[in-house]
């Protein structure tokens, strides 16, 4: 067991953000949060990273509840990159990766041969090597963004929560930055806004509408016509990809 999430209700003011939510997610593999616009995916991604609390349900980590885990325990094992992530401009690539270790330390503790390798191996996997000395403002979109994962990584997580981390990348990146997410030896929770990718690169997935999980499951049973029809309101043909027995969506006109 990994994250899972039981009966979870998170609200603004009145509002129901998320509605009764449970899931878990399975050690090593990939989840896909999918849902249109507004249904709670980031919500329940900050719940899940322990930043925010819900008002009622719960979330365990190994079956230790979240919120009686220390701050910085949570930290050393839980990753979150988030949607619009902001670093600043003056730093190097290897200052903003450099952050991924801070809840390894303590305050006074010196820099350690474990925390240079954790750097060294995260910026390999992201392949950021060449990079490493260049300041953040040189940096395209897609070398920032993994930039950010590399951070991430060099937190030496079990698990990690990525939010529509391929926003505003061109389809290279994308598709380069998924896979790469894909073949980490970790459990990792990811909102992602392009179905075919989900279908692509997720193990399984679960659908919010109305900030209620409405569909869980594999991409071939989660992604039908009728759910594409009625969660995010767009009519699509369905077939299932020659190369790696995933469904393919096209979409109709």
């Amino acid at each position: 067991m990994s994250i899972k999430a039981d009966n979870l209700i998170w609200r603004i003011g009145r509002k129901t953000v998320i509605d009764d939510v449970s899931f878990e997610a399975q050690p090593r593999r990939m989840l896909g949060v999918l849902g249109p616009n507004g249904s709670g995916k980031t919500s329940l991604l900050r719940l899940l990273a322990g930043l925010k609390r819900p008002h009622s349900g719960r979330i365990t980590l190994d079956q230790r509840e979240i919120r009686s885990i220390a701050r910085k325990e949570v930290a050393q094992r839980v990753a979150f990159v988030e949607q619009h992530a902001t670093t600043n401009a003056n730093l190097r690539v290897i200052d903003v990766v450099k952050l991924g270790r801070f809840p390894h330390r303590s305050m006074f503790s010196g820099w350690t041969a474990a925390d240079e390798k954790a750097i060294q191996e995260a910026l390999e996997r992201v392949g950021m090597v060449e990079k490493r000395s260049d300041p953040w403002q040189s940096l395209s979109g897609g070398e920032r963004q993994r930039a950010h994962l590399a951070r991430a990584l060099a937190q030496s997580p079990k698990e990690l929560i990525l939010d529509e981390p391929t926003n505003h990348l061109d389809i290279q990146h994308q598709i380069g930055l998924l896979r790469l997410v894909c073949e980490l030896p970790i459990t990792s929770i990811i909102a992602i806004h392009d179905l075919n990718h989900a279908a692509m690169f997720c193990d399984e997935l679960i659908v919010l509408q109305q900030g209620k999980i409405v569909a869980v499951g594999t991409p071939e049973t989660v992604l039908t016509q009728a759910l594409l029809r009625d969660v995010f309101s767009i009519e699509a043909r369905i077939e299932m990809s020659l190369y790696h027995a995933r469904p393919h969506i096209h979409y109709l006109r």
